[in-house]
């Protein structure tokens, strides 16, 4: 996070402009807008002041700015669009302890302004950390045609019951479901249709049913999310809007922080990481653990790297579930083979190289793998090993030792889908040693069939996470170049 998103009570604070053109008038207007004192220093206001004389907060000084403008500001705008003169003013403001923006001098800024959206009292800020306003500016423009005006209004209602429903229910997980529900209601509906008094009667009536349930416990429940392999972008829709709900979220090692970073503020977060030979905490006693927090009430969100039933236990926690009657719902994820081969441009199946792909996983229960290696030693096959990066030598042995061609491509991609990502390239008898010479860490998937030659023609379709697209622009003109020149 680049800035910290905050909004600020400007009611009676003292705000300081400089300079009398659009600039200055836009973030005058902003300032006022919130209940500010502004103070506007220029020779002279431009026309685009005259409709915000109105405001009894508008007050005019001439001249250049002084020190004593800025005592007690804790705002302060360089509007002027004069460089040495907003330099000045950055300098006076931060001396009197205010925070400074110039508008388009990021290194002159303490602060960005975002595109705002205004529902008041709903407000959705966006902001680029000054970066690109214009494109700021676009999401908001797409923002105003899907949050109709009447959300505010809303936003106004929910405030306005927040004391009447916190002293009829004084659980805090009870109160939340209850406000979520009642979002999604009647009661909601009427707000958004302007009929507040019918949305009250009804208020009531639900907040009747809710006290006829007593000491009920809550139901709880749990979700089985796949994260994907770790871009963000590759979260379906439906995880996103579960990450929001959870009360509790447990999470795997493979979950990095941008997918975390989704989760709601306030939910309780444990992590139950593995990695090869040191479980932060077993198989088991996972399971166990969600069906205690289910059983509290709570709502509980499983996280797992890739997708729940493609080697991740999936399967043995939602049978422990069953067999404790707790509810749950699982949500998909992209698999690390799909998103890594994607990403690295390598199809996994494809009519001239392979009418089948077979995943398998490389780790081995007491030290050895034991593979069904007749079905594996295919030709137009691709094996995809998930897990296999410790055993990698011993694996490619193996292959060998069973039939495969020896110069069979192999990939291996680390870190699949994230800005770290990198891709190996070598045969079945060279791949170890190349991992061991680019230290790959892992998490990795091994991709092992003729499909990974189409690599090289193919991978810039898809440029790979931390790769620029001016980069995949050149490659792929490069290919169309060698294309024409081919005979």
């Amino acid at each position: 996070m680049e800035q910290l998103p905050i909004n600020v009570d400007l009611k009676g604070k003292r705000v300081v402009v400089t300079g009398g053109g659009t600039v200055a008038a836009r973030k005058a207007d902003l300032a006022l807008r919130a209940g500010a004192h502004v103070l506007a220093i220029a020779e002279t206001l431009g026309s685009e002041f005259d409709e915000l004389r109105v405001y009894p907060g508008l007050t005019h000084r001439a001249g250049p700015p002084r020190a004593e403008d800025f005592a007690g500001a804790v705002l302060v705008f360089g509007g002027s669009e004069d460089h040495d003169a907003d330099a000045r003013v950055r300098a006076l403001g931060r001396a009197a302890g205010a925070l400074v923006n110039v508008p388009d001098r990021p290194e002159l800024c303490d602060f960005s302004m975002p595109a705002i959206l205004d529902r008041s009292p709903l407000l959705v800020a966006i902001s680029s950390a000054g970066t690109s306003p214009l494109l700021a500016r676009l999401i908001k423009e797409r923002l105003e045609s899907t949050i109709p005006a009447s959300f505010g209004r809303l936003a106004g209602f929910m405030g306005s019951i927040r004391e009447l429903v916190g002293s009829r229910i004084t659980d805090n997980r009870r109160r939340r479901r209850f406000l979520e529900q009642l979002i999604e209601s009647p009661v909601a509906d009427q707000v958004l249709a302007g009929d507040e008094a019918r949305a009250r009667v009804l208020l009531a009536a639900e907040l009747d049913a809710h006290d006829s349930l007593g000491n009920v416990p809550a139901t709880g429940e749990v979700y089985l999310v796949g994260g994907g392999p770790g871009d963000p972008d590759l979260l379906t829709f439906r995880a996103l809007r579960l990450l929001q709900r959870a009360d509790v979220v447990v999470y795997d090692r493979l979950i990095g922080s941008p997918i975390l970073g989704l989760v709601r503020r306030d939910a309780e977060r444990i992590y139950v990481g593995k990695m090869r030979g040191d479980h932060a905490l077993p198989q088991e006693e996972i399971g166990h653990l969600m069906i205690r927090l289910a059983r509290e009430g709570k709502r509980v969100l499983r996280l797992k790297g890739g997708d729940p039933f493609m080697f991740g236990r999936g399967g043995e926690e939602i049978e422990m579930l069953a067999e404790a009657r707790i509810p749950f719902q699982v949500v998909p994820g992209v698999t690390a083979a799909l998103g890594g081969a994607s990403y690295a441009g390598i199809p996994l199946t494809h009519r001239d190289h392979a009418q089948a792909c077979v995943f398998v996983t490389g780790h081995a229960r007491g030290g050895r793998i034991e593979m069904d290696w007749t079905t594996l030693i295919r030709p137009q096959q691709t094996v995809v090993i998930y897990m296999g990066l410790a055993m990698l030598d011993g694996l490619m042995k193996d292959f060998v030792a069973h039939g495969a061609d020896p110069d069979l491509p192999v990939a291996i991609i680390d870190n699949a889908t994230r800005p770290n990502q990198r891709v190996v390239v070598a045969t079945v008898a060279g791949i170890a040693e190349a991992a061991r010479a680019q230290a790959l860490k892992g998490p990795a998937v091994i991709i092992i069939g003729t499909v990974v030659s189409l690599r090289d023609k193919l991978g810039w379709f898809k440029p790979e996470t931390g790769r620029s697209a001016a980069v995949a622009v050149a490659e792929a003109a490069s290919w169309q170049e060698k294309a024409t020149d081919a005979p």
